[in-house]
């Protein structure tokens, strides 16, 4: 008969990994959690979007895919944004920046894309999209974003100016100059040198910019460090 030690080894065993199998399923919920608090802290508050790096770096990415010549970079700026908050107050301005926010993540959702604010009133979207009907889809997602918003009994307006840049048109560029390509085809197209849809030049991708910001955003004004 084998010795009551050698009997009792196995179920010691089965005690042990019985035991772990918690502490596993602990470290794995505390990973979890872990990892969704990093998410949420990336995300803007207001607009409920990641930010200008997460941006980039899921168009960096997408350009190493074989999609990137359906890649389109966009960026928004809310026309009539600075009247809203000087006639209503900033808690109207704010309801603007949520309502635009959930509005991207919308359209964004269930699409090979990503939307961003990039600070103020200005957002950015990263989508493949057909070409074939890339232009009838963002044409159709800026008239979303300016349909009418109401708060506190008010009925707010704004506009949306969009700079588009095809990465098919801008082949070797990386994301932070083709994201310029599209701010600066925005601006054109906000101050009526382009009229929409506009795509971005190499040249809008080159265009020359103060402190990093391009002519006309605000912190062009300050000293180089």
């Amino acid at each position: 008969m084998p010795a009551p030690t050698a009997l009792r080894q196995p179920s010691r065993t089965l005690v042990i990994a019985a035991a772990a199998v918690p502490l596993a399923l602990a470290a794995l919920a505390d990973d979890v959690r872990v990892r969704r608090q990093l998410d949420a802290a990336r995300k803007d508050p207001l607009s409920g979007l990641p930010g200008r790096p997460d941006l980039l770096a899921f168009t960096e990415r997408l350009l190493d895919t074989e999609r990137r010549d359906a890649a389109h970079v966009l960026v928004l700026d809310a026309v009539g944004f600075k009247t809203v908050n000087d006639t209503f107050g900033h808690a109207a301005g704010d309801a603007v920046i949520r309502h635009i926010g959930q509005r991207l993540a919308r359209w964004t959702s269930g699409r090979q894309a990503i939307a961003a604010r990039l600070g103020g009133d200005e957002f950015a979207v990263t989508a493949v999209l057909p070409n074939a009907s890339a232009l009838a889809d963002i044409t159709a997602l800026r008239e979303q974003l300016q349909q009418p918003l109401t708060h506190d009994g008010r009925t707010l307006h704004v506009g949306m100016s969009v700079g588009i840049a095809r990465v098919a048109d801008l082949p070797g560029e990386d994301a932070s100059r083709i994201v310029r390509g599209a701010d600066t085809a925005m601006y054109k197209v906000k101050t009526g040198a382009q009229t929409f849809p506009y795509l971005a030049t190499r040249e809008d991708a080159y265009a020359d910019t103060v402190n990093g910001r391009r002519t006309g955003r605000t912190g062009t004004h300050l000293p180089v460090a």
